[in-house]
C-alpha cells in the first residue's frame, strides 16, 4: 500500500480505479508562413469558434454549479477579446511570419509568466485561465478536440491538475473523487469540486504518477490523503468512515430548509463561519441563513505583501453574490497575537495577545484600513455586506472608525461608484471592556457578536495557547456566561441583535442557555451548521 498526503478541497470518502485525465498532447512547432493575413484569419476565426464553445460551457456550467461559479467562463470568453493578447499574437504572426499556433502557445506563456510574477493573488491566479483559454484556441487550429474522460465505471480522476473547463465537461455520475498533484485550494477547480460535492485531495505532488494509472485507490477527504491499493484493514476503516458520513448527510439532510426554532417558538439566526471565498459552497451546502464571520485576514496571510483594494473587493464581491442577498459579516483585519504576518513588520512583543492587534493596526496605519473599507463598500453593492471590527474597548474607537467610514463613502460618492448605503456595522465582544461598555457602544452599532475565545481569554486571564493552562481553562466559566448575558441585555436594551461567533457558540451543552439569554444569532464551521439546527429544534 502507498500513502501520499496532500491537501483536502473536499471531505468525503471515496473508493474506486484511478483514472489519470488524459489530453491530446500537442508538440507545437514554429513554422513559418508566406500568407501572413491568412495566418491572422485563421486566429480570428478559432478564437470566434472558442467563444461559442465557451458560451455554451457557461450554460452548462450554471445548470451543475449555478451562476456564480459559472462566471469563469465568461471571464474566459473576456481574455479571448482582450487586445493585448490578441495584439500579441497577432504581431507574432506578422512580424515574424509564424503560424497561429505558434503565436498562441507563445503569447499563453509570456502572459502566464507575467501573471504569476504579480503579487497580487487574484492576478496570479489569471496565468492558469490564460493557459486554459489558449488551449482551447490551439485545439481549434489543430482540429482537434479538448478531450474529456471516457469511462463505463465510476472512477477516482487524476491529473497534474484540471483546468475549470475540464472539470464541468465531466460526467457526475462517473467521479468518485480528485486527486490532483498541483492546484491550490482557492483554484477554480477547488471551488467547482465543493460545489459538485465530489471529495477532492491537491497538492500530492510528483508521488501521484501515471503509473498509478487503473489501480485501486481510496481518497480520504477528510485527512487530505490517499491510499493506493489499500490493504484489507485499510479499506475496512475506511468503509466504516464512508458510511458514517453518509448516514449523519443522511439525518442531517433532513433539516434542510426547516427552522431553526424551538419547541416554545424561540427562534434564531444560524450563520457559518468561513476563513476563505473557497468555503462558501460549504455554507451553502449545509443550508446556512447567512455568514456569520468572514475572518478576511486570509488575503493578507495568504499573500506576500499588501492585498490592493481590486484583490480584496473581487474575493468580497465573490462571497456576497454567492450568497445571493443572505447576510454576510466581514470582520475586518484581525493581525497579530498569533497571527503574524512578516511584511507587517509588527514589533516583538513580551504579551502580543495583549499588545498591538487588529484594530488597533487599523485605526494607526490608516492606510490599510482605508483600502480594506473601500473594498467593501464598493463590494457591497453586490449583497447583503455587515462590517464588523475586532478588538474594541471604547467607544472612542467606534467613533473613529464611524469617522474613516464617512471619508471612504465621500470618496465613493465623489468617483461615481455604487455602494449599499445601509451597511449594517457591529464590533466583536471579545474583551471584559466591551462587556462593560456595552450598553453605551450599542447606541454606536447596529449588532454585536461575541468572540467567546478572546474573551475566555481575557477574562480568567488564562492564555489559550498555552497548553500547561488547559487544567485551569472553564469555557463555562460562570463569569463568561454573565458576561454574554449582560451583553445582550445591553444590546436588547438599545434595540440592537447579539450574536456569538466563537467556539462557544457551537456548544450545544449550552445552547438552551443561549436561548434563554434571548441570544439572536449563532455562527459556528459550515458542517455543524445542521447539528445545531438539530439541538435547537430540541429545546424547551
Amino acid at each position: 500500500m502507498i500513502t501520499i498526503k496532500g491537501k483536502s478541497v473536499f471531505g468525503g470518502v471515496s473508493i474506486g480505479k484511478i483514472m489519470f485525465y488524459k489530453r491530446n498532447d500537442k508538440v507545437i512547432k514554429r513554422e513559418h508562413v508566406d500568407n501572413t493575413s491568412a495566418e491572422v484569419e485563421r486566429f480570428q476565426d478559432a478564437k470566434k469558434i472558442a467563444i461559442e464553445q465557451l458560451k455554451e460551457l457557461y450554460n452548462k456550467a450554471i445548470a451543475d454549479v449555478g451562476e456564480a461559479n459559472a462566471a469563469i467562463f465568461e471571464i474566459h470568453q473576456m481574455m479571448l477579446d482582450d487586445l493585448d493578447y490578441i495584439e500579441s499574437i497577432e504581431n507574432i504572426i506578422l512580424t515574424q511570419e509564424v503560424n497561429a499556433e505558434y503565436a498562441v502557445a507563445t503569447t499563453a506563456d509570456n502572459f502566464a509568466q507575467m501573471f504569476s510574477s504579480m503579487d497580487d493573488a487574484y492576478m496570479q491566479g489569471r496565468a492558469a485561465d490564460v493557459k486554459d483559454v489558449s488551449e482551447r484556441v490551439l485545439n481549434i487550429l489543430s482540429g482537434g478536440s479538448n478531450t474529456s474522460m471516457k469511462t463505463d465505471e465510476p472512477v477516482i480522476i487524476a491529473a497534474d491538475d484540471l483546468a475549470p473547463s475540464e472539470t464541468v465537461q465531466l460526467d457526475k455520475e462517473k467521479v468518485l473523487g480528485f486527486a490532483t498533484m498541483y492546484g491550490s485550494a482557492s483554484s477554480h477547480t477547488a471551488i467547482l469540486a465543493r460545489t459538485m460535492n465530489i471529495p477532492a485531495v491537491i497538492g500530492l505532488g510528483n508521488e501521484l504518477s501515471e503509473q498509478f494509472d487503473g489501480k485501486e485507490a481510496v481518497i480520504d477527504g477528510f485527512t487530505g490523503t490517499i491510499y493506493i491499493d489499500p490493504d484489507d484493514a485499510t479499506i475496512a476503516v475506511m468503509k466504516e468512515k464512508r458510511e458514517k458520513d453518509i448516514e449523519q448527510k443522511r439525518l442531517l439532510e433532513e433539516l434542510k430548509g426547516k427552522e431553526n426554532i424551538t419547541k416554545s417558538g424561540q427562534k434564531v439566526h444560524v450563520y457559518a463561519n468561513i476563513g476563505n471565498v473557497s468555503d462558501v459552497g460549504l455554507v451553502l451546502k449545509n443550508d446556512a441563513g447567512g455568514i456569520g464571520l468572514f475572518r478576511s485576514e486570509f488575503l493578507y496571510l495568504e499573500s506576500e505583501t499588501f492585498p490592493t483594494e481590486e484583490a480584496q473587493f473581487q474575493a468580497y464581491r465573490q462571497v456576497a453574490e454567492n450568497m445571493a442577498g443572505k447576510r454576510v459579516i466581514i470582520r475586518t483585519l484581525d493581525i497579530g497575537a498569533d497571527k503574524q504576518v512578516d511584511y507587517f513588520n509588527l514589533p516583538k512583543e513580551e504579551n502580543p495577545a495583549l499588545g498591538y492587534r487588529a484594530i488597533r493596526i487599523c485605526l494607526q496605519q490608516t492606510d490599510i484600513f482605508k483600502t480594506q473599507l473601500r473594498a467593501l463598500y464598493r463590494a457591497s453593492a453586490y449583497g447583503q455586506i455587515a462590517i464588523m471590527f475586532p478588538m474594541i474597548i471604547s467607544v472612542d474607537e467606534v467613533k473613529k472608525i464611524k469617522e474613516m467610514i464617512e471619508v471612504v463613502k465621500a470618496e465613493l460618492d465623489e468617483a461615481g461608484i455604487p455602494y449599499r448605503k445601509n451597511i449594517e456595522i457591529g464590533i466583536m465582544i471579545e474583551t471584559p471592556a466591551s462587556v462593560i461598555m456595552s450598553r453605551e457602544l450599542a447606541k454606536e452599532v447596529d449588532f454585536f457578536s461575541v468572540g467567546t475565545n478572546d474573551l475566555t481569554q481575557y477574562t480568567l486571564a488564562i492564555d489559550r495557547q498555552n497548553p500547561k493552562l488547559e487544567p485551569f481553562l472553564d469555557t463555562h466559566h460562570p463569569a463568561i456566561l454573565r458576561m454574554i448575558k449582560m451583553a445582550a441585555d445591553n444590546a436588547h436594551a438599545e434595540g440592537k441583535w447579539i450574536g456569538i461567533c466563537g467556539e462557544l457558540g457551537a456548544d450545544t451543552e449550552l445552547t438552551e442557555q443561549f436561548m434563554a439569554m434571548g441570544v439572536d444569532e449563532l455562527s459556528v464551521s459550515p458542517a455543524l451548521v445542521l447539528p445545531l439546527r438539530k439541538k435547537i429544534r430540541e429545546c424547551e
